[in-house]
């Protein structure tokens, strides 16, 4: 099979997004995710098996559709689920893009290493890097793999000079103090394509998903953050 026949299963697509990635973005919400994060939004992309599936074509041509509203920062972003288990056809997506002009971003965990995941990196233009915690004590406990993934894909795009968000969900009780953020800067420090670090409040409006799907919740019990909370933290960074 040519990278052009491959196909990627799809779990939804937003047309106009404006919270994954500079400007107005067509988001792509890829089907599978190889962790099991207490505080994840998305439990329906869990499944592999789900979604649809779209041949790189089409979603570079549905992207194209809204090239107008794009501007000069905005463009495609492949989120998930865990957009990296599918690398593969990430990247010839990418490449239809960046041949149409259309800037690339990729929102990841950072969990899945490899010459895929590599190759998909040179055909990327942003990366948003969900770092869920600063320690491999909390990772193994709250995510189910350890921290030196996400730190070795950093490294990565450290290599290559691609700039970089980091990302993490505030959780009240698990990475919610001074010290927490504090921690998530020195990690992140000695990476110079890191340029922005953005902290977004864990919610819990994901819970009729859970419901919906039998599973329990694993973080309903946690409180979510407050305003005040929230604003204290990102005079940090």
């Amino acid at each position: 099979m040519s990278e052009k026949d491959l196909t990627g299963r799809v779990h939804s697509i937003q047309s106009l997004g404006t919270v994954d990635g500079p400007g107005i973005r067509f988001v792509v919400f890829m089907q599978g995710c190889n962790l099991r994060c207490g505080c994840c939004h998305n439990p329906d992309t869990h499944d592999a098996r789900g979604g649809r599936e779209y041949t790189a074509t089409e979603l570079a041509d549905k992207a194209e559709r809204y090239r107008e509203y794009f501007g000069a920062t905005g463009g495609i972003t492949v989120s998930g689920g865990e957009p990296l288990l599918q690398a593969r056809f990430v990247r010839e997506l990418f490449a239809l893009c960046r041949e149409r002009g259309i800037n690339t971003c990729l929102d990841t965990s950072g969990s899945v290493l490899g010459d895929a995941v590599d190759s998909l990196l040179d055909v990327t233009d942003r990366v948003l890097l969900d770092i869920k915690y600063a320690t491999d004590e909390a990772y193994r406990a709250h995510v189910g793999c350890s921290i030196s993934a996400p730190l070795e894909f950093l490294a990565m795009a450290q290599s290559k000079g691609i700039p970089v968000t980091v990302r993490q969900v505030t959780i009240p009780t698990l990475n919610a103090t001074p010290q927490d953020v504090l921690a998530l800067k020195e990690l992140v420090a000695p990476f110079s394509c890191v340029d922005k670090i953005e902290l977004l409040p864990f919610r819990k409006i994901c819970q009729v998903k859970y419901d919906q799907l039998g599973l329990p919740f694993p973080f309903a019990h946690l409180p979510t953050p407050t305003p005040e909370l929230m604003s204290d933290l990102n005079r940090l960074l």
